[in-house]
């Protein structure tokens, strides 16, 4: 498969007298033997289920492309073969991981298993640069359910597939209910139900690192707000995750320092306690701030990692809206939220006008699509914050998924993960291979 794959990339190189743009031909989803040796104990193989082997693969492009075999034929083919293999045999190794950071991931993942050189390409500073070059062009979303431990689901929605996975270092449902509350490049930040222990990992390389004991104090459902902001010695980017309770206490998690420092409360000008109950969902950070959704009275707090100071803004609520979530695109503060009049149902989205303090409606979902929800008590979600989201929309037993393009202002169904049952929490990512918890 691989000779198939560098052939193609030739014959564009031929075309156009340079190397080829990505590739983004979507591969079917394979799941990979295991590797022939692990050099470091941090990476895993995606679990990708419902696939078929890498023998059936071949069989099908070979069944696609392969001619009667005649006596004539089999020569040429013989002297075909000794050809390519003296070509395959120069062929400069510096180029392999030029091509192989060009491909999707549920095929890089198969091709690790192809030689010890491949299965170690996680470890290579040169493929590291290279597969920065070319990340997926949109974010993946992570679900699972509440009850399901460390079982969870991927949703790739380029290739409109879902992947099951499981996180070994998280704790099992029999011993602790955790779920993923914030997310930050390629990492995701896990949260018990007391909000005692956090984890962060990456759910494609299975990295992971428990986060230190937080001070013994008892925070009832704190909302969690994770950004990248710091350089490491190494290059990498180092994070921060912040707490906010509805009495205005915080504090701020720094893996430079690898430490929790209590910041202490919210100055006297920001009027608590936020009367949200759960505030999950309701926060976004952009452009180096985090901005906190509230109500009575209604509007938006915003807090400067930097320089550490609160404002709050007071923005009305729009008419006949409600499951509102706070969503960042571009630098843009938005929201989404369903708008109910009657027996009708519809997802909006609003734009905060920065010179009125108003929400301005800039989207709705199409009338097609919102006809499902008619008559009947619908309930939203939002996973992800950013400028392309997933919607998890409840009514009666049933669930629609419905992703939304922010900028191309696309709405799509999204097939239902059945595995995770009805209600289910997420959050989205930007897969990454190389960022570290």
């Amino acid at each position: 498969m691989f000779r198939q794959l560098i052939h193609q990339v030739q014959e564009l190189v031929d075309l156009h007298g340079g190397f080829p743009p990505p590739i983004t031909t979507v591969l079917p989803s394979l799941t990979p033997p295991p590797p022939l040796h692990h050099h470091h104990d941090r990476w895993c193989f995606m679990n990708l289920e419902n696939s078929f082997c890498e023998n059936d693969c071949e069989k099908i492009i070979m069944k696609a492309t392969r001619p009667k075999k005649t006596k004539k034929n089999r020569k040429q083919t013989e002297s075909s073969e000794s050809l390519k293999e003296e070509i395959w045999r120069n062929f400069p190794e510096e180029l392999h991981e030029i091509v192989l950071a060009r491909i999707p991931l549920p095929a890089f993942f198969r091709f690790r298993s192809v030689c010890q050189n491949w299965n170690s390409l996680l470890n290579s500073n040169t493929f590291t640069l290279q597969y920065a070059q070319f990340m997926p062009p949109q974010p993946w979303f992570y679900i699972m359910h509440h009850q399901n431990g460390n079982t969870g689901a991927m949703y790739d929605p380029v290739a409109t597939k879902w992947y099951y996975i499981l996180i070994p270092k998280l704790p099992a449902r029999n011993k602790m209910s955790v779920f993923p509350d914030a997310s930050a490049g390629g990492l995701l930040c896990f949260n018990d139900n007391g909000s005692k222990h956090f984890y962060v990992c990456n759910p494609l390389t299975n990295s992971f690192k428990k986060l230190p004991a937080r001070p013994k104090r008892f925070w009832a459902q704190p909302a969690a707000t994770m950004m990248l902001n710091k350089k490491t010695n190494n290059g990498g980017y180092g994070y921060q995750i912040m707490l906010v309770t509805t009495e205005g206490k915080y504090e701020v998690y720094d893996s430079i320092i690898n430490k929790w420092t209590c910041l202490g409360s919210m100055p006297d000008c920001i009027d608590v306690p936020f009367t949200l109950g759960s505030i999950r969902f309701k926060t976004v950070a952009a452009n180096g701030s985090i901005y906190i959704l509230r109500s009575h009275p209604y509007g938006i707090v915003s807090y400067d990692m930097e320089s550490r100071v609160w404002k709050q803004y007071l923005v009305p609520q729009p008419p006949l809206s409600r499951d509102l979530a706070l969503v960042e695109c571009g630098g843009r503060i938005m929201m989404v939220g369903l708008v109910t009049k009657s027996a009708a149902s519809c997802v909006s989205v609003w734009e905060l006008q920065k010179m009125t303090l108003l929400w301005k409606e800039v989207d709705r979902m199409p009338n097609v699509m919102s006809l499902e929800f008619y008559g009947k008590r619908v309930k939203m979600s939002c996973l992800g914050n950013r400028g392309f989201i997933m919607l998890c929309l409840e009514y009666g037993t049933k669930r629609r998924l419905v992703t939304y393009d922010i900028l191309k202002k696309e709405w799509l169904k999204v097939p239902n993960c059945e595995r995770m049952g009805l209600v289910v929490i997420g959050t989205a990512f930007h897969p990454s291979l190389t960022e570290v918890a």
